[in-house]
């Protein structure tokens, strides 16, 4: 029955006889399996003995003797035994796509599944997690971070596409915004400088009326000049024949006497009035 039994042919033509030889005896190698795990740093599972060089391990009862077997080669240190993830790799490729998701497969209610709570907490930290890369990257500033930041609170955002989206809505609007307040101000400054253009220009007009004015009032002034030079030349003309005026000058005292008799006449006059008043009586 053992493995070890062998069979025997004899010279006689009488029963096959089995012989069961002695085993060996067995050789405690605890010793050198623990001193060759403490040596090369691993559990004692992992180790293996030579079974050719028993005689030769069990001799060995230092660290130093073990080393030397280690570098002989009759002792080895096994490597780790290998758990494949190809076959759990492969059922959650399948789950990713919706397979055995079914109901045979679910165990337990929606909520206890996947909680809202849990999803509405990974939601808000990838929103606000967007939101602090955009503000640091100067892509917005604080302002919108902070109105953004209480509308995603406010579940106005599904997703990160649709806060990307509103982003850019916003900051476009804003760039037109811009460009059309630009457009104004460059429209207003060009009607100023325009306006400015018609003060000078109506300006000057109004110096050249202005100058024309005074040079048509100073040809006036020179012409009734001319008229009283003319008008004062017989006067100039006549100037030598002063010494008549002076000589009418010189007679007008002759004619007081006629003066005093017309004043003597006159009293002479006032009584004959009283006179004639008293006949009508």
């Amino acid at each position: 029955r053992d493995r070890y039994q062998r069979r025997v042919h004899g010279r006689s033509t009488g029963p096959v006889i089995w012989a069961v030889p002695t085993p060996l005896p067995m050789v405690g190698l605890k010793l050198q399996g623990r001193l060759a795990a403490d040596i090369l740093k691993c559990g004692r599972g992992r180790i293996w003995l030579d079974p050719n060089e028993m005689s030769d391990i069990a001799m060995a009862n230092s660290r130093q003797n073990v080393r030397k077997l280690i570098k002989d080669g009759f002792i080895i240190r096994k490597p780790v035994k290998i758990h494949s993830r190809a076959r759990w790799r492969k059922v959650m490729l399948q789950k990713k796509k919706g397979r055995h998701r079914g109901p045979g497969k679910r165990k337990g209610t929606r909520e206890a599944r996947m909680p809202t709570k849990t999803l509405w907490m990974k939601r808000q930290r990838i929103l606000r997690r967007m939101l602090r890369r955009y503000r640091d990257a100067k892509k917005i500033d604080k302002s919108l971070y902070r109105v953004l930041y209480l509308k995603c609170k406010g579940n106005v955002f599904k997703n990160k596409r649709l806060l990307i989206e509103h982003i850019h809505k916003i900051k476009a609007s804003k760039q037109r915004e811009k460009l059309l307040g630009d457009q104004l101000n460059a429209t207003k400054i060009k009607t100023e400088l325009k306006r400015e253009k018609l003060r000078e220009k109506e300006q000057r007009r109004r110096e050249r009326e202005k100058e024309k004015t005074i040079v048509k009032a100073a040809e006036k002034k020179k012409g009734s000049g001319t008229t009283k030079e003319e008008k004062a030349a017989p006067a100039k003309a006549a100037a030598p024949k002063a010494p008549a005026k002076a000589d009418a000058k010189e007679k007008a005292p002759a004619k007081a006497p006629a003066k005093e008799k017309a004043a003597a006449k006159a009293p002479a006059k006032a009584s004959k009035a009283p006179a004639k008043a008293a006949k009508k009586k």
